[in-house]
C-alpha cells in the first residue's frame, strides 16, 4: 500500500474522533503485512487520564482482531497541524512494545506532509520487559 493511501486512511477516521476539549482531532491506521487495515481515533474524556490516543486505538483493534506483532507491517498517524504529528510519551512505549521493531511509523498531517521513522528512533533506550528480570 502507498503511504499517500494510508495517510487518506488515517484521515478518514479523524471524523470519528471525539475530541471536545482539545479540538485536535487525530486518526491512525495500522496496516498488516497482508494488506489488512485497522483504523483509529482519538477519544477524550472529561478526566483527560482516561481519553485514549488514535495510534493505540488502531493497535488495540489490530490485536483485538487476532494481529500477531510479527504481522504488523507500519502505522500511520496524523492530525492537522504544520508538521507531521508526533506520538505522545504513552503511545511510544505503547507501539514499543506491540509493533515490530522494524514496522514503519508515518507520522503526516492533513496536507499530506509526512515521514517515516521507527519505534527505536522515537523511542530510543525504551523500557521493555527484559528490564523487570
Amino acid at each position: 500500500m502507498e503511504v499517500k493511501e494510508l495517510i487518506s486512511l488515517a484521515i478518514e477516521v479523524m471524523d470519528y474522533s471525539y475530541s471536545p476539549y482539545s479540538n485536535f482531532k487525530v486518526g491512525a491506521c495500522l496496516l498488516t503485512k497482508d494488506g489488512r487495515t485497522f483504523k483509529g481515533a482519538n477519544i477524550e474524556n472529561s478526566s483527560y487520564g482516561l481519553s485514549m490516543c488514535a495510534e493505540r486505538n488502531a493497535t488495540f483493534q489490530a490485536y483485538c482482531s487476532g494481529v500477531k506483532k510479527e504481522e504488523i507491517e507500519a502505522i500511520c498517524i496524523v492530525a492537522k497541524c504544520n508538521r507531521p504529528v508526533s506520538p505522545c510519551g504513552a503511545c511510544r512505549q505503547v507501539l514499543s512494545e506491540l509493533l515490530p521493531t522494524d514496522a514503519k511509523i508515518i507520522l503526516a498531517n492533513t496536507d499530506y506532509q509526512y515521514f517515516e521513522t521507527t519505534i527505536e528512533k522515537l523511542l530510543p533506550y525504551y523500557f521493555t520487559k527484559d528490564d523487570m528480570e
